[in-house]
């Protein structure tokens, strides 16, 4: 079952999230953060498939802050308005809803809260990692984690890129390797964005691999 929420955050913002229930007792909480293309039909479909694994799954629109109801695709004037959005991106009032959509799974299911984004939420999840206090957190090919890669983490984390994304240099990931030897970060033969369906570079085999990691690792720290 697939619902709205309207959530407040720290500083007074009200943001629309979306929530995909489990059909029975949830078996944690987790906050999925969405692309620069907003919470369209892909970052739905995420969500929906975590609550079919039993999680109550929390979809926060961060464009809500630039504009409400902002969904975009893959290719053309969407992606054209997706590049012309990141300039107006702010990280910390990002994670202020992300933060606020953590405190809504846990008191909504009484349970642990993990999150998991994708690009840009994919930085942002390695940000909750190290800012918020998730129980756990992975991130999928986050481009701007090396400018965040010595911050002291407070949960475990988990990272996935791909060998042909053209848009996060190796030597990136290295830092964070380096400053975090902990953290488990996997390699995949695919590009950028390899999880999504709806990409050209999307890599089935990839993304089926990383989200049986990802699975066994959120339920491992979650239970």
């Amino acid at each position: 079952m697939s619902e709205y929420a309207t959530l407040r955050a720290s500083d007074g913002h009200s943001f629309s999230a979306y929530v995909a229930r489990p059909s029975g007792e949830p078996f944690a909480g987790l906050v999925v953060i969405q692309e620069i293309f907003g919470v369209n039909a892909h970052i739905r479909s995420v969500a929906d498939g975590y609550a079919r694994d039993g999680f109550f799954a929390v979809a926060p629109a961060l464009f809500d802050r630039i504009q409400p109801s902002i969904e975009l695709d893959y290719q053309g004037e969407d992606m054209q308005k997706a590049m012309s959005l990141i300039p107006r991106l702010n990280m910390e009032k990002a994670l202020a809803d992300v933060a606020a959509c953590i405190d809504f799974a846990a008191s909504s299911t009484g349970k642990k809260v993990g999150v998991v984004g994708f690009c840009w939420g994919g930085s942002l999840a390695w940000l909750a990692a190290t800012r918020l206090h998730p129980a756990v957190a992975v991130g999928y090919y986050g481009g701007q984690i090396g400018n965040y890669a010595t911050e002291t983490l407070s949960a475990p984390a988990m990272l996935h890129f791909g060998r042909q994304d053209t848009h996060i240099p190796p030597e990136v990931v290295e830092k964070v390797r380096a400053a975090h030897p902990e953290v488990e970060i996997y390699w995949y033969d695919a590009g950028h964005g390899f999880n999504c369906d709806a990409r050209a570079s999307h890599d089935a085999a990839a993304a089926r691999e990383a989200r049986q990691r990802t699975l066994a690792f959120l339920k491992k720290h979650l239970a």
